[in-house]
């Protein structure tokens, strides 16, 4: 399995315990309906949009849900080597019914895989179709995601980059939330304004936006949130050469551009864009 599962191989590490914030703060936010379908997208490739996806799925698992994690990136999926399964019968196979000619009833069981994580199914993007839009409007993709609501507790569905296709856009009309993926110092604030307007204009819903790649010292990786030993804290001060001065201020400097970020997001959630695609 992938190190990209830090969730599974390094539990107790900050960034685990992020994640595990993330998915009771995408719960608490969706007090009035049951959360059963959740989409992973992002502005552009790179941004860590399938990163979140498996690690968020994981927690989900670990807190005893059942998780079907769906890649839904038909053109480029990569869930199937980060959990180490078959590419291929998966989403594309289903929704285009190449594969199952003469067959009356549909066995969904044949696309979905378990993965090596308990409580954990995935359904990989099967092989490249010429379509992947089209099928994902289809009655077809609407039809699988009620029958798996009645199976698991959780849908997350790995979307693709909205700048670059519109798949994304489409599938947010149908799932309950959607977040979106951002990466420090990489996403561009227009874009990311583009996106939220296209998901707020076909009637989705908007959960929020995580920053990825933020910039995080050694040091700071190195604490847990459970306790450690003494030595190790002794060992962590000796080996660092930066005097407490130098911390300080590279960490208020990280501190106000991570805030300036998250001021300028919620900023433009809270403006009304409803009339910029207007004619």
């Amino acid at each position: 399995m992938k190190k990209e599962l830090i969730v599974h191989k390094d539990p107790k590490a900050p960034v685990s315990e992020i994640f595990r914030t993330l998915r009771t703060n995408i719960q608490f936010m969706n007090t009035t309906k049951k959360l059963q379908t959740l989409l992973i997208t992002s502005t552009l490739p790179g941004e860590g949009k399938s990163y979140v996806a498996s690690n968020l799925a994981v927690t989900f698992a670990q807190a005893g849900k059942k998780v079907i994690l769906i890649d839904a990136d038909m053109r480029k999926g990569r869930l199937y080597s980060i959990f180490e399964v078959s590419p291929r019968p998966g989403l594309s196979n289903y929704l285009s019914g190449i594969d199952r000619e003469g067959e009356e009833e549909i066995d969904i069981s044949k696309y979905i895989q378990p993965t090596q994580i308990n409580n954990l199914l995935l359904i990989p993007a099967g092989n490249i179709p010429p379509n992947p839009s089209e099928l994902l409007i289809s009655e077809q993709m609407s039809n699988l995601l009620e029958q798996l609501k009645e199976v698991c507790d959780i849908v997350i569905i790995d979307g693709t980059p909205c700048e670059l296709v519109t798949d994304s856009v489409i599938l947010s009309r149908i799932v309950d939330t959607t977040v979106i993926v951002s990466a420090a110092k990489e996403t561009k604030k227009d874009s990311l304004g583009r996106i939220i307007t296209n998901i707020k204009n076909v009637g989705g819903n908007l959960a929020g936006v995580v920053i990825n790649k933020i910039p995080l010292s050694s040091k700071k990786y190195n604490e847990r949130y459970y306790y450690g030993s003494k030595s190790s804290k002794s060992k962590t001060k000796r080996s660092n050469k930066e005097t407490d001065s130098d911390k300080t201020n590279k960490a208020t400097v990280s501190d106000e551009k991570t805030q300036d970020i998250l001021d300028q997001i919620n900023s433009y959630m809270e403006e009304d864009h409803s009339g910029e695609f207007e004619e």
